[in-house]
């Protein structure tokens, strides 16, 4: 095998949680540029097809799942399909998340809730359904950010301990998985990229955050999606438990 044959993700079955827009369109999408068929899953179904055709384009499968990430039954039926339609799952990517910026001293309890329980319990759900399916030589790849690392300006309370949550949880999950059940388990933590996401960000927020950014330049979806099928190849076959700042440079200002 040549070295860039362990980039490879041909004939294989990935899960991208959040694939109805953003970056998990991206991920989608390199992925199945890659070699694989894709499973894609969101609440948003009526936006998956779109996603799916991308898919399609590049020569590979895809199979929509309606879920809500925050019920471990929808997440465990998400797996279920995967199962009944391609009988494996390899790869799953955890992208599926939510934003807020809210005042510490004004955020409900209703608001912080949501927020854990999608970013982290979610990917603590899907998680636990694909391991118990995943064969050795699966891998998890995880989506934190760079807020779970530093801080960035914005009362970001919920937004930041979910997301450094995930990455505690990719720690556990490499140890509990590794040598036991041949899974490794690893996190990228982004930094600003231009999404749905960011869009919700009040007006010259971006811009006020180049000054941080080491390389100047936001980043491209196209850049973070590489660095998911590096963690899902076996070009990665030696990395677990670690979370990958792709984020122009930001953690290191």
């Amino acid at each position: 095998m040549s070295v860039l044959d362990k980039f490879s993700l041909t004939d294989r079955v990935v899960v991208v949680t959040g694939a109805s827009s953003g970056l998990g369109v991206a991920f989608a999408q390199a992925a199945a540029e890659a070699g694989a068929d894709v499973v894609l899953a969101a609440r948003r179904t009526d936006r998956l097809e779109k996603t799916a055709e991308l898919v399609r384009a590049a020569g590979r499968q895809a199979l929509c799942v309606a879920m809500d990430i925050v019920d471990p039954a929808q997440a465990q039926n998400m797996i279920d399909e995967a199962m009944e339609k391609f009988g494996r799952v390899d790869v799953l990517v955890n992208n599926a998340g939510v934003g807020t910026a809210v005042p510490a001293t004004r955020e409900t309890p209703e608001q912080f809730r949501q927020v854990v329980d999608i970013n982290l319990n979610g990917s603590y759900w899907a998680a636990q359904a694909a391991g118990r399916v995943m064969k050795p030589g699966s891998a998890i790849v995880n989506i934190a950010s760079v807020l779970g690392l530093t801080t960035a300006g914005l009362p970001q309370a919920a937004y930041a301990a979910s997301k450094a949550g995930v990455i505690g949880l990719t720690r556990d999950l490499a140890q509990q998985w590794g040598a036991r059940k041949g899974i490794r388990v690893n996190a990228i933590a982004p930094g600003f990229f231009e999404t749905e996401m960011t869009d919700q960000y009040q007006d010259g927020y971006l811009e006020s955050m180049k000054s941080r950014l080491v390389l100047g330049r936001f980043g491209d979806p196209e850049e973070l999606a590489a660095t998911v099928v590096w963690l899902a190849s076996d070009a990665a076959a030696y990395v677990t438990g670690q979370t990958i700042a792709v984020d122009g440079g930001i953690t290191i200002t």
